[in-house]
């Protein structure tokens, strides 16, 4: 079983998540120089109030009369340039960062194993996909922004009120350790109530996708109000959730602003003090007082930024986690090329979890080249997870499998199932044409005339003349435009073009009406031939031809033999065999 790694711990969540950001160094420099460009001329406007009183206003200088208008006209000129710089700069390489994420999480679910999924909802997937990518772009981006962007005009605002007088300088920065200290405490909040969110938002996803999948079993059985209580649970959760995210911000900010606001005020009141008369001008007094307002929206935005700083961590720390996730073990070396077709299982066994019974006990047998094997058993005997050892699907936990006396371990993984069709029961289609459903992935360079060939053996050409665009046609997700018959016609032609040495059938006619069973058999009977097949039947009618059928319970072989055999041995087979045809008579 796959198991992740220990979570990373905030900052090597960030530093990971910076990493990202270092391809695009180029933009990210411009940005910075665009946001230093842009705290400059924050600085720049209460540096101008002095000049403006004392030279314009009160000494009448003809000269600053003149040039602190144009001044403050080239100041705001410059200001919407690097801001435009800044703010484009940064909006690219947040894109990037979100677009690199999302295409290393699906190349990566496109590799996960078939545990992983068992295990993982796919909401909780859907949302590390678009919730957490997004909550990671701002942490990325915005926030290097406000710190970046507002640091720098926070300090250059200090270092004019000290240039103006360190004493009133000294009275503000003694308010530093407060602010400090609120930030850190909320900081832990923040991330804490983030992941409550995140998953929150994964559980919302979740129930919202299962409604949507299976909207006719809600409505048929009438679960309108179960599924509306399940998402209510979720989606209350989520809103106290928020609530208190915002009750966080609310909170920190507004101490922050009164600690700000208290170092103002014995600023002003210290300034306009008898001891100072002498030291402040009036253009010095106005310049202050005009830094003190201008600095409130760097301190509040630099305030604010943790939530998203804190968000975006716990959002890369989701994001990695699932990352770190471990891909099919893919090992071999080996490729094989013609291949015969002979499969083994030597003393096989599988269990889900180390601390779970053994699904499939002792499995051992051997299906020669172009003979066909079928599996029968009541549910839950092992069957499915028999067949889907073959493609490595899950590794047995024990004993070999074994493909032309090839392990299948030293088989590289791509390169074994390029040798394997598989028919389910669980017909899986794309929103997509049917020509392209039927030539899906490795099978996209297939002619027409092979596609329609296929489509012909598999009694699809029957229904496709009738669609609106023939093979053109849209299909819509998961085929629900087509009926369960038409759906496992298509899977069954994608198997006729892939044309594979080594056939699964796993319950591969169960959708199929009376007449289009008799013909699909007729088609599969023609694929079967020659080729190594292991068929999953619940209906014996299908499998009796074959080659070998073996009888399963309880994860174990108990019978084996062709029909004929079995039935005279009078087993379990032969029950099952009574009981269905005794259903059918009646």
């Amino acid at each position: 079983m796959t198991e992740p790694r220990k979570q990373l711990d905030g900052m090597q969540a960030y530093r990971r998540l910076l990493t990202y950001v270092v391809p695009h160094w180029k933009m990210f420099l411009l940005a910075i120089v665009g946001m230093v460009g842009f705290s400059i001329t924050e600085v720049g406007f209460p540096a101008l109030m002095k000049p403006l009183v004392d030279d314009s206003l009160i000494a009448r200088d003809p000269d600053a009369i003149t040039m602190v208008p144009i001044w403050l006209i080239s100041l705001f000129t410059i200001r919407i340039f690097v801001n435009f710089i800044a703010t484009y700069c940064m909006s690219y390489v947040g894109r990037a960062v979100i677009k690199q994420l999302r295409k290393e999480m699906f190349d990566h679910l496109l590799n996960l194993p078939t545990a992983v999924y068992d295990k993982t909802s796919s909401g909780s997937m859907l949302s590390r996909m678009s919730y957490d990518a997004e909550q990671v772009g701002r942490a990325s981006t915005n926030a290097i922004t406000v710190v970046i962007q507002e640091g720098l005009t926070a300090i250059g605002l200090i270092a004019l009120m000290l240039y103006y007088s360190w004493e009133l300088t000294l009275i503000f920065i003694v308010i530093g350790p407060f602010v400090a200290w609120v930030i850190s405490f909320v900081s832990k909040k923040f991330r804490k109530v983030s992941r409550r969110i995140q998953d929150s938002m994964g559980g919302i996803t979740h129930v919202t996708e299962e409604v949507i999948e299976g909207h006719r079993v809600v409505k048929t059985f009438g679960g309108q109000e179960v599924e509306a209580r399940s998402f209510e649970k979720e989606n209350e959760y989520n809103r106290k959730q928020k609530i208190k995210m915002d009750v966080l911000r609310v909170l920190s900010m507004g101490v922050v602003q009164l600690l700000v606001a208290s170092g103002t005020a014995l600023v002003i009141f210290y300034a306009t003090s008898e001891s100072m008369k002498e030291a402040i001008t009036p253009g010095i007094f106005v310049s202050i007082l005009t830094t003190l307002i201008v600095l409130q929206r760097p301190i509040k935005r630099l305030t604010s930024v943790n939530e998203y700083l804190q968000t975006g961590i716990a959002a890369a720390q989701s994001i990695f986690a699932f990352l770190d996730l471990e891909k099919e073990a893919d090992t071999g070396t080996t490729k094989l090329t013609d291949i015969e077709g002979n499969v083994s299982f030597s003393k096989v066994e599988f269990s889900y979890g180390r601390d779970t019974d053994n699904v499939l006990n002792d499995i051992s047998f051997t299906a020669e080249a172009g003979k066909t094997i079928a599996f029968v058993g009541r549910s839950g005997s092992g069957k499915t997870t028999l067949v889907n050892l073959l493609p490595r699907f899950y590794e047995a936990n024990s004993g070999s499998i074994t493909i032309d006396e090839h392990n299948i371990k030293d088989i590289e993984l791509t390169n074994l199932r390029q040798h394997i069709s598989l028919v389910s029961q669980h017909v899986t289609l794309f929103n997509d044409t049917v020509a392209n459903n039927i030539a899906y992935g490795s099978l996209n360079g297939a002619s027409r005339e092979e596609i329609q060939h296929a489509a012909k053996m598999a009694h699809v050409s029957e229904f496709v003349e009738k669609l609106p665009d023939g093979y053109e046609t849209m299909v819509g997700e998961n085929g629900v435009l087509l009926s369960g018959g038409q759906r496992q016609r298509l899977a069954i032609a994608r198997a006729l073009l892939k044309n594979a040495p080594i056939l699964i059938l796993d319950e591969a006619t169960s959708a199929l009406d009376t007449e289009s069973e008799r013909h699909i058999q007729a088609a599969l009977e023609t694929l079967m031939k020659d080729r190594t097949t292991l068929v999953i039947a619940h209906r014996l009618s299908t499998i009796e031809n074959a080659d070998t059928i073996m009888v399963m319970h309880e994860g174990k072989i108990i019978e084996q033999g062709t029909h004929s055999e079995l039935i005279d041995l009078d087993g379990r087979y032969a029950l099952l065999h009574r009981m269905q045809f005794s259903e059918r008579d009646d």
